[in-house]
């Protein structure tokens, strides 16, 4: 971290983004103002200060996308022309690797995630196969398939069974990890033949215009197929839900959210793929390595705790619990915070200032709660002047609490987690089933067998055991309950964009 009095890094990085940022939304294959010439600010993370501007949709704006894309359905060919949509996301792919860098620089200005995030999850990741692995099921997916004789006629009846793509698809994705929730939206739904309306979180805009703009200037995807549409406005994102002409909602968010769209779009009986919140649990049984257990649980403070699936349940055995609790707060402690344009930064800002209320907010009510705050718990203090009005938060460690208490339950959303004891597997069970969500997970055992048998009993969509890894384009992500519906990536995901139509036919006679 720099000097105080010194000039952060993040300054020149924020300047250098936005001057090559794009300002203005993709609609019907234009890059286009808002029709009223609204736009709205786009405020560094880091800092606090001003970036730049983004178009800000309107009703009517909203409308013309979503027309756009039920006309490039409905006319074109883009349903039906598998050898197109496979050459478009190659040019896509190709448009995104020649940009990267500048992407990378825009990310750690306008989200605020730390530069080593970005060679993992926030874009080194999904640009390596989000768009390369749909692209390939083009060819490898089963689109028809015919079933063996039967049925009412018997042999003289055919029955084919047909996927065809849902329609359009409104896309709505977050903030904290935003390229990569696009690029796995896009990449099944585009490959599947669906026609798209993106609407990017409005606190992290400028990476889903550049794709628009990469869009309209690189490749041959048709106009009204992807649109882009920005805005601050939760009433004009609503139409999303409301409008007839949109036939899917692929939603990552809270799960808040989620559920309003869930009843917004049943009345025109969209189907509703979401991503929604988590509050998983890091299992550590008896007979674990501490040393091995440390980074999992630092895991917790990457990219400041922005992440769905992050583990902020901390079980640990009641053997293991009080060496673990020092250690843990140890690590937290020496955790790196600060600017998020130095490569050795582990934490930098939270989204926006009414996120870093809310999880001082949380940490406050812990402490009502009866909670030990081990380390942390506060704003960070010491960071250099030019970081002074960015949305930073100290790693935290709270234990003393049971998993009744509002830190163990609700999701924070922040680099905290929550230590809870337990005595057998059977307890540890118990206690990560207790939560509304059901997202992710992890165990930690000297026995694979061990830690995959409670893996298996856990109810999450997702779940590491002894640092292994589950994300990939081609593995499906996904939660139970609260945590959502659906599952994004793999072939689950793939044919979440798809609907199924079986077909008849009767033999000739003779044939």
């Amino acid at each position: 971290m720099s000097d105080i009095g010194q000039r952060a890094a993040s300054v020149e990085l924020c300047e250098r983004a936005a001057v090559a940022a794009e300002s203005r939304m993709l609609v019907d294959g234009k890059l286009v103002a808002a029709a009223s010439g609204a736009e709205f600010d786009n405020v560094s993370p880091a800092t606090g200060r001003r970036l730049g501007s983004t178009a800000a949709a309107d009703e009517i704006d909203m409308r013309r996308a979503i027309d756009a894309a039920r006309r490039a359905f409905d006319e074109s060919d883009w349903s039906t022309n598998r050898e197109l949509r496979k050459r478009c996301l190659r040019q896509l792919q190709s448009a995104l690797e020649s940009e990267k860098e500048e992407l990378r620089t825009e990310l750690i200005a306008e989200v605020g995630c730390p530069v080593m995030t970005t060679q993992l999850a926030q874009l080194d990741w999904p640009l390596a196969d989000a768009l390369r692995y749909p692209e390939r099921l083009i060819d490898e997916f089963e689109w028809e398939r015919v079933l063996d004789g039967g049925g009412l006629f018997g042999d003289r009846n055919v029955r084919t069974v047909v996927k065809e793509p849902v329609g359009v698809v409104a896309a709505i994705t977050p903030s904290n990890f935003p390229i990569e929730v696009i690029l796995n939206k896009l990449g099944p739904a585009l490959a599947a033949g669906n026609t798209v309306v993106l609407k990017p979180d409005p606190n992290t805009p400028w990476n889903a215009t550049r794709l628009g703009r990469l869009v309209a200037e690189h490749t041959d995807i048709p106009p009204g197929v992807l649109n882009v549409v920005t805005t601050p406005s939760n009433e004009v994102a609503g139409l999303l839900g409301t409008d007839p002409r949109v036939d899917m909602i692929s939603f990552t968010g809270s799960t808040t959210v989620g559920k309003l769209l869930a009843r917004n779009s049943a009345d025109t009986m969209k189907r509703t793929f979401l991503e929604l919140g988590g509050k998983s649990a890091l299992i550590v049984l008896d007979d674990a390595d501490p040393a091995k257990v440390i980074p999992g649980a630092v895991g917790v403070c990457v990219h400041a705790g922005q992440a769905c699936a992050a583990t902020t349940r901390m079980l640990v055995h009641t053997s293991l619990f009080d060496d673990l609790v020092t250690a843990v707060t140890a690590a937290f402690a020496a955790v790196t915070v600060g600017d998020p344009a130095l490569p050795q930064t582990l934490v930098g800002p939270l989204i926006s200032a009414a996120q870093k209320r809310r999880v001082l907010d949380a940490y406050a009510q812990a402490r009502q709660d009866g909670a030990e705050i081990t380390t942390g718990g506060g704003e960070v203090v010491g960071l250099p002047d030019d970081l002074a009005g960015g949305h930073y938060v100290q790693p935290t460690v709270i234990v003393g609490v049971d998993n009744t208490a509002a830190i163990a339950r609700e999701e924070v959303f922040g680099p905290v987690v929550v230590m809870l004891p337990f005595a057998d597997d059977d307890e540890a069970v118990r206690i990560a089933n207790d939560s509304a969500y059901g997202l992710a997970g992890a165990v930690v055992s000297a026995s694979s067998e061990r830690a995959m048998a409670v893996a298996r009993r856990v109810r999450t969509g997702a779940i590491g055991v002894n640092g292994g890894m589950y994300y990939g384009a081609d593995a499906p992500f996904g939660g139970y309950k609260s945590s959502g519906w659906g599952r994004q990536c793999g072939i689950e995901g793939f044919q979440q964009y798809l609907e199924t139509k079986t077909v008849g036919s009767r033999k000739p006679r003779g044939a």
